[in-house]
Order: C-alpha cells, then structure tokens, then sequence
C-alpha cells in the first residue's frame, strides 16, 4: 500500500486460493414461474408459422445505468421473455422454426475470480445463480455461453417488433392466467391503500399511498406495472399525477390508477375514483355518475366480432351528451363529436381503452389497421377507461367542477361468447364505492 491504495486482491494467489475453498453447492435452480417455459414454446411456434423459414434474434436487454457504477432495477424485454419464459438480463435468444438457443453469461462461482471480483454476475455479489445447464433443463432449450453469440452486423428487424406485438394481442390461457392473478393482487392492493387513508390525510399525503401500493405490489408481485397514480383532490384531473407529492384532502375526491405486475410480468391496469370523506358530494356525484354511463356504454361495446374503436365512440358519446345537458359544449353534440370538432375532448383528452398484457399499454408496435382498426378476438384483455377532467384552472367550467377528476378502468377479457370483467370485484357505481371505502379505513 506504499501508493496509499488497498491491494488488489486478484493478483494476491494466497487470497486468491483461500477464497476458492471451502464453500458448500447452494440451491442454484432457476426461479421460473410454472408454466412459463411450456407458454414459450407455444409462442416460438406462433411465431414460426407467422414468419417461416425466418431466423430471428431477440434481446432480453439491459438494466439502464442510474449512475457511475449504479443500475436501475432491470426488467426483462417483454418479447423477450414472452418467448423464452426466461427473465435473466443480458440474455440473448436465436430462434428459428420454433427452436431457441438462447445465450447467457455464465455465472462466476468459487475457484472463479469473478466470485468475488465481478459485480455483475459473481455469486459473492448477486447471490447463487444457476448454470447454462440448470437454465437449459428449466427453459427446455439449448442455452450456451452469450461469448459464443456474434452479434449480426446488419441493422435491426423493423418487421420482428410489429409480428410479435400483433401475436400478442391474442393471450392463450397461461397468460389470461397470470392476468387474473395480477387483477387480483391488485384489488387487494385497493384495500391496503384505503386502509391507509386516514394516516395519509393526517399528514403523510399522496406519496403514503403510493408507497403503501408499491410495497403491496413488490411484496406480492415484481413492483407495480407503471408508475402509480395517486391523485387528491385537484391533482385528480392531471392524467398521469405520478409525482404524488401533494396532501390527501379530506373532503376531496381521491383517484387511484395502480396495477400489480405479477412474477410473470403480466399486469393490470384498474383505477377508482373515490370520496375522501365516504360521501361524494353533489358536485361530484353528478360527475361521476356521468363517467359510470359512459363507462358501462363502452363495456358493453366490447366483444368478438365488434370493431376495436366502438366502446371508444360509445363512451365518447356519452360524455359529449352529457357536457351538453350541462351547458358545457361551446357546440352542438353532433359537431363535436365530428372529426372537425371534438369539442368535448378538452375534457377527456386520452383515449377510452388499450390492450393489456406484459405491457400496461401492450402490442403498441402493432399496425394501426391490426389495432384500432381490427375487430376484436377471444383472447383478446383490454382496458375501458372513461373520464371527466375538470382542472381547477379552467374557467369553461362552473366553480363547483373546477378541480373535479374521474376515471373509471376495468379490465376485460374477451371471450367467444362476450366478455368477462376481470375486475369486476372492484365496485363502479358511486354507492359501492362508498360503501367499499368506509369498509376499508373502517
């Protein structure tokens, strides 16, 4: 140390020796979620007979560099792990007719001076990982060293993004499984969230609740789907309020939009408007109970054979007719929901639902025409998300609406003879939700 600087210790072979022994064999088997590798598969030859005689390679990715030698958490690429079944970062897959070799960085294990020396994949400093072998037995494919893998010099497959977000649409029953499970996980995170409203309007505000959420969702699930909103009062009508920095308000409204990614990375997408004190008031109960006929005019759009943008415009016309009624289009309802107006749209400014899957806004590299403009099919999940936004500084509206926020979303499954609310065990009229709330923070 004559330089001032600690030794280094893989280039001292008496350290180097002794750390190598010593050391019993861990529990080392990949942690795959069942049924993953077997829904794989299923999908390698989806995407076999979609693109045939074609060989393809895709990337599970990298976590993003937070700073200097700090990473954001990693989350696997999501057509990535829809093929594979496998979550492990830096992994990449070949596939060709349905077959994969997928290759991984070997782990460093004892007797191997990465054990100790490489952060990123020694077991002294990511914990026990399994090898190529343990790996290829779990996925069922061939796994080799990522070393062996050359990377193509020819520039990406645009054509491989679209192909795998149009299969995707369609989810097998594996996958409306693992929906199922993450729509569940996250009704029970609504009530560990209103169970905390009175600490959250004491002082600890919208962050509590989100946090209280997140916890909710790491414990049972990976982490939330997407940033979770919570929104109080004024913040409400802001589309996505993810800073949660402002107070709960007592007499206020509080929107929740939260979803739980499971350990498959399959999530929900739910949101609930509720009344702080258990009581909407006048004001707010007009609004809400317009949101709740639009909601359930755009379910009841939703189903095999109907085109994909028809609970959008059932919803839409709801809202239009009702502003109307209020006094609020500068224009006839017929004009504003023409393509020249749109008038009503100044209050409800995103669209009314999307597909749901790995991604919370999921197939979104699909064509316009195999999406908006495709009829649904069994198999399909999608969200209906009408909403009001009145914001507190917008003076086309009345004083009594201004800060007002509403969204209603449910989750849906499309099935051969309708639909089926995966959600449903969340209330949507004004006197369940009151009812639920009470009962919650009781």
């Amino acid at each position: 140390m004559s330089d001032g600087k600690p030794p280094k210790l893989t280039e001292i072979p008496a350290f180097v020796d002794y750390i190598a022994e010593g050391w019993d064999a861990p529990a080392r088997t990949p942690s795959l979620v069942p049924g993953a590798a077997e829904a794989a598969a299923a999908h390698r030859e989806r995407l076999a007979a979609a693109l045939p005689g074609r060989t393809v390679v895709v990337k599970a990715g990298r976590a993003p560099v937070r700073n200097n030698d700090m990473s954001y958490d990693f989350r696997v690429d999501s057509d990535f792990y829809w093929l594979t079944g496998c979550a492990a970062e830096n992994a990449v897959a070949v596939i060709a007719d349905g077959a994969a070799t997928v290759y991984l960085p070997p782990p460093a294990r004892p007797g191997d001076l990465g054990f100790f020396a490489d952060a990123a994949y020694g077991e002294l400093w990511v914990g026990p990982s399994p090898s190529l072998a343990e790996w290829s037995a779990a996925l069922g494919v061939e796994v080799r060293p990522l070393s062996e893998f050359t990377d193509s010099p020819e520039p990406p497959d645009a054509e491989l993004p679209r192909v795998l977000s149009e299969l995707r649409m369609i989810k097998d029953e594996w996958e409306i499984g693992q929906l199922r499970e993450a729509v569940n996980r996250t009704v029970e995170g609504f009530a560990a969230v209103l169970a905390e409203v009175p600490a959250a309007i004491e002082g600890a505000g919208e962050r509590w609740l989100q946090g209280t959420f997140d916890r909710y969702a790491r414990a049972y699930g990976n982490g939330p789907g997407y940033p979770t909103i919570v929104g109080s009062g004024p913040h409400a009508p802001t589309l996505h309020w993810v800073r949660c920095d402002g107070p709960v308000l007592p007499d206020e409204l509080l929107l929740l939009d939260m979803g739980v990614e499971v350990r498959s990375h399959y999530t929900a997408d739910v949101t609930r408007t509720f009344p702080v004190s258990g009581a909407f008031s006048p004001a707010q109960r007009q609004v809400h109970d317009l949101v709740e006929k639009a909601h359930r005019a755009g379910m009841a759009q939703v189903g095999p054979g109907r085109r994909f943008t028809d609970f959008h415009h059932a919803a839409m016309e709801v809202i239009a007719r009702g502003l109307d009624d209020w006094g609020l289009l500068p224009v006839s309802v017929d004009e504003a929901l023409s393509d020249r107006g749109q008038h009503h749209r100044r209050y409800l400014i995103c669209g009314i639902g999307h597909h749901l899957g790995l991604d919370v806004h999921d197939c979104a590299q699909s064509r316009p025409e195999a999406y908006q403009g495709a009829v649904m099919e069994p198999g399909m999940v999608l969200t209906v998300e009408p909403g009001l936004y009145f914001h507190a500084h917008d003076r086309t509206v009345p004083p009594e609406l201004r800060g007002v926020g509403v969204r209603i979303e449910d989750d849906l499954l499309v099935t051969s003879s309708g639909t089926e609310i995966l959600s449903d065990a969340l209330p949507i009229d004004a006197s369940g939700l009151e009812r639920w709330a009470k009962e919650a923070s009781s």
